[in-house]
C-alpha cells in the first residue's frame, strides 16, 4: 500500500495548479517587473494567448512557455530563471533580486552555453528530495542517424537559435527600450526618407513634344525677338513637385515612451524633406526652426525648451483647431500630407475632436493617424477621442517599433496597401456620424 500512496502524491506534486491563464499570467510578469526585467503589459497577454492555446501539463512546458514569451535578449535569462524558480518551486520575495547582482540565482552565468539551455532544476530541489520523473533533467539533442551504422558518436549539444541585437532592437516596442537603445533608435529614426505624393504643379516646363499643352504665351515672345511671325510652335508641361508634409506630434504624459523616438523622426523629416513640425500637449507648439538643425542632440535641447507642456495633459481638439485657423488655412495644411501622432486619448467632447477634424479634412490631401497602441493584441479604436477621429483619416497605422515605421513611411508615400489597410479600419463612419456621440 505505501507504493500507490508515493505514486499519488508525485502525481498531484506534478499537477499544474487550477489558475485562469490571464490572472497566471498577470501575476508572472508582475513579478517579473518587481525583479528588475522589463516586461510590458501586453507581453502577459501573449503569455496569456500561448497558455491557451499550449496548456502546461508541467512546469517544464510551463517554463518554455513563459519564456519564449517573456525573454528577449540572453541577459534576462538569469533573473527569469531565479523569479520561475521561486514562484513555482518555494516561496518569492522580489525585493531579494531587484538589486543584487551577487547573488547565485541573479549571477550571471560561467559561459555563453549556459544562457542558451535550461538550467537543471536540480539546484531548485532541496537536499534529499526525490527527483520526480517530469524533473528530470532533458538530455542533449545527438545528431540524427545519418546511414553509416556509427551509433557510437560523441553527442552534439544543440544551440537554440536566437536573433541578433540589431534584429531585436528593430521588432522591439518603443516602450520596452533601454536608454541606451532608446539612443540607437533615434539615430536611426532620424535617418530615415520621408516623400510624400507628386502634384502637378503651376509652373511650367519646356517640351518637346506637341502632345503637351500648346505654350501661346513662349510662342509670342518668340516670334517678337524674330521680328515675323514665327514658323515654330513652343510646348510646355506642367511641373511635378512634392507635396507638403505636416507633421503633429502628442507629447502628452501617456505618449511620453514614444514621443521622444517619434520627435527624433520629426527632427529627420525636417532637416532633409523640408517637413512642417509641431508638437501638442495641453497646446499647440511650432517646432519646425528648432528641428531645422542638423545636429540632432542640439535640435532636441532646443525643441524640449520651446514646448514647455511636455508630459502633461491631452487637449486634440483645441490643437488641431488653433492649428486649422493659425496656419492651415493659410496654406500650410492645404493639399499637405498630414501625420498626427497620438494615442487619441483626450480630454475633450468627441464631438470637438470629429468637428476640428472635419476641418482639417478639407484642407488636406490625406490624413495619417499613427497610434502606438494598435499594436496591443485584439485592439479596438473605442476610445473617444480616437473613435471620433478615425473617419476622416485615409491610414490608420501603428508605428511602436522601428519596424513598424515603414508601415509609416509607406502610408505618407500613399503606397496602395498602405491605404487599403487604413480604410478598412475605418469601417462605421456612417454609424458614429450617425450616433452624435
Amino acid at each position: 500500500m505505501t507504493a500507490p500512496t508515493t505514486r499519488n502524491t508525485k502525481n498531484t506534486a506534478a499537477a499544474p495548479p487550477a489558475v485562469e491563464a490571464a490572472a497566471l499570467s498577470a501575476a508572472f510578469v508582475t513579478a517579473l517587473r518587481r525583479a528588475g526585467l522589463t516586461c510590458s503589459p501586453d507581453r502577459a497577454v501573449r503569455l496569456a494567448e500561448a497558455l491557451r492555446l499550449i496548456p502546461p501539463t508541467d512546469v517544464e512546458r510551463l517554463y518554455w512557455a513563459a519564456r519564449v514569451v517573456l525573454v528577449s535578449a540572453r541577459g534576462q535569462l538569469p533573473v527569469f530563471d531565479a523569479v520561475f524558480a521561486e514562484v513555482f518551486r518555494g516561496g518569492f520575495d522580489p525585493s531579494a533580486h531587484r538589486s543584487s547582482a551577487a547573488q547565485p540565482a541573479a549571477s550571471p552565468p560561467a559561459s555563453p552555453e549556459q544562457a542558451r539551455t535550461r538550467p537543471s532544476p536540480a539546484g531548485d530541489r532541496a537536499p534529499g528530495q526525490a527527483t520526480a520523473p517530469h524533473e528530470t533533467a532533458p538530455a542533449v539533442a545527438s545528431a540524427g542517424p545519418d546511414g553509416s551504422g556509427d551509433r557510437n558518436a560523441p553527442e552534439r549539444e544543440a544551440v537554440l537559435a536566437m536573433a541578433s541585437t540589431e534584429e531585436r532592437l528593430h521588432g522591439m516596442s518603443f516602450a520596452q527600450l533601454t536608454e541606451a537603445e532608446v539612443l540607437e533608435i533615434r539615430r536611426l529614426a532620424s535617418r530615415l526618407l520621408l516623400a510624400t505624393p507628386t502634384r502637378l504643379s503651376r509652373r511650367t516646363r519646356k517640351s518637346a513634344h506637341s502632345s503637351a499643352r500648346l505654350d501661346v504665351r513662349a510662342t509670342v515672345r518668340a516670334a517678337r525677338r524674330s521680328g515675323t511671325d514665327t514658323t515654330r510652335l513652343l510646348y510646355a508641361r506642367r511641373r511635378k513637385q512634392r507635396r507638403k508634409l505636416v507633421m503633429l506630434c502628442d507629447v502628452s504624459g501617456s505618449m511620453e515612451p514614444y514621443a521622444r523616438i517619434f520627435v527624433s523622426l520629426l527632427q529627420g523629416a525636417v532637416a532633409t524633406a523640408g517637413a512642417e513640425a509641431f508638437v501638442f500637449s495641453t497646446r499647440l507648439t511650432r517646432l519646425t526652426r528648432q528641428l531645422a538643425l542638423r545636429d540632432p542632440d542640439a535640435a532636441l535641447a532646443r525643441a524640449a525648451v520651446a514646448a514647455p507642456d511636455w508630459a502633461g495633459g491631452t487637449r486634440i481638439a483645441d490643437s488641431i483647431r488653433h492649428f486649422v485657423d493659425e496656419h492651415g488655412r493659410r496654406g500650410l495644411a492645404r493639399g499637405a500630407v498630414v501625420v498626427i501622432f497620438s494615442d487619441g486619448w483626450a480630454q475633450e467632447d468627441p464631438g470637438q475632436v470629429a468637428a476640428q477634424m472635419a476641418r482639417l479634412r478639407r484642407l488636406a490631401h490625406r490624413i495619417i493617424w499613427v497610434n502606438p497602441r494598435k499594436a496591443a493584441p485584439h485592439y479596438q479604436p473605442l476610445v473617444g477621442g480616437m473613435a471620433a477621429a478615425l473617419p476622416y483619416c485615409d491610414a490608420f497605422v501603428s508605428g511602436h517599433s522601428y519596424t513598424a515605421l515603414a508601415e509609416v513611411a509607406a502610408a505618407i508615400r500613399g503606397d496602395g496597401q498602405a491605404s487599403l489597410n487604413g480604410r478598412s479600419s475605418l469601417i462605421g463612419r456612417s454609424s458614429f456620424n450617425g450616433s452624435g456621440t
